[in-house]
């Protein structure tokens, strides 16, 4: 692999990522700004249609890495088990940056209902899929491919049936890991995009690199399909499932977020191979640091910060909100990144003073 093929994945990668934040920035001004007597209209509709979309892309997203993780696994040869354990791990890394998450905000929101520390959002769904799906590291690459995209599948198609199971004995903090909730991040039907993303990462690592290019377009062409495909399904007079609601448990809604998926990382491959310059990207930029952005802007749209703003604004002034987040998370995300330079330039302006280097006696 040279070192231009593997710049140019990395950066179509980082650019899907960016992509996902920025919608998941505009997606939660909406949710948490726009005054109540306006949602039923189509901006907020558009904004939480589109908002649906970052889990999924930042779930396939890691499916993606840990894939990478498994291959590099298997290529320092390392045995079945100890790839398990060595992808098992990162479940562990997961679950500690969900549960570090859930304390701040439980902390920075005081008084606060205890349940709230044992929330499962989207960075406990990433650890638990990954602790249930870091069995596929048992397969060679070329083998992953095709088990892991047979797993997601099934996870979604088996999410109805999994709804239609009485849960009433079972304790809330395992049924909200497990069962499709439209409050939880379950394991049904979420982990379906991080197997797909398995899927996807051990496609890339197996190919030589002057076949990427073809892989983007079957990748394009599959992702198209699958949303006609689903959306054909759908306007038949007849159903599948006895019970099943679209937004929640659909194997339709899933399949055609993941054509959208797809679609969108083939333009990204392109954007960033043939048409993007070599220079700064605000949007690759968002994609390095999508969990710092992440933890950050949650607090302050969701918490008490911005209090005078939740439920009172109107579409023109949630559209500025919007603005105004996405261009302070991406100042953020540059301080994070450039943080020896920013404070060369406060520096320089004498807003920054350096500590002083107390001397010892006779220097």
């Amino acid at each position: 692999m040279t070192s231009q093929s593997g710049t140019h994945r990395l950066e179509y990668l980082d650019w899907l990522r960016g992509i996902g934040a920025t919608i998941m920035l505009h997606g939660h001004v909406w949710d948490s700004f726009l005054r109540d007597d306006l949602r039923n209209r189509g901006p907020y509709i558009f904004s939480q249609f589109m908002g649906g979309m970052p889990p999924a892309i930042f779930l396939f997203l890691t499916g993606v890495t840990l894939a990478f993780l498994m291959d590099s696994s298997e290529r320092k040869g390392m045995a079945p088990v100890e790839r398990v354990k060595t992808a098992f791990r990162r479940s562990g890394y997961l679950f500690f940056l969900a549960f570090a998450f859930r304390v701040q905000l439980w902390i920075f929101g005081i008084p606060a209902p205890w349940r709230d520390l044992l929330r499962v959002d989207i960075l406990n769904c990433m650890g638990f899929a990954i602790a249930v799906l870091s069995m596929m590291a048992i397969f060679p690459t070329k083998s992953r491919a095709k088990a892991a995209a047979a797993a997601g599948l099934a996870i979604a198609c088996v999410s109805p049936l999994v709804s239609q199971l009485h849960w009433e004995a079972v304790p809330w903090l395992v049924r909200n890991y497990i069962v499709p909730d439209y409050h939880s991040f379950g394991f049904f039907p979420w982990a379906a995009y991080l197997a797909f993303g398995v899927s996807a990462g051990s496609v890339i690592r197996a190919i030589p690199p002057d076949a990427t290019d073809r892989a983007m377009q079957w990748a394009a062409m599959l992702g198209m399909g699958a949303i006609l495909v689903c959306h054909y399904i759908d306007s038949l007079p007849y159903k599948f499932y006895a019970q099943s609601e679209y937004w929640l448990n659909s194997p339709l809604q899933i399949l055609t977020k993941q054509g959208v998926v797809l679609a969108i990382l083939s333009v990204a491959f392109v954007w960033t191979r043939y048409a993007a310059g070599p220079g700064w990207s605000w949007v690759r930029q968002f994609g390095t640091t999508s969990l710092l952005v992440y933890w950050v802007h949650i607090e302050l749209v969701y918490g008490r910060e911005l209090f005078f703003l939740k439920g009172r604004l109107n579409e023109a002034q949630t559209l500025m909100a919007a603005v105004l987040v996405i261009l302070l998370m991406l100042a953020i995300s540059v301080i994070k990144t450039r943080w020896t330079e920013v404070r060369a330039f406060l520096t320089a302006s004498g807003w920054w003073r350096a500590p002083r280097v107390e001397r010892a006696a006779g220097d």
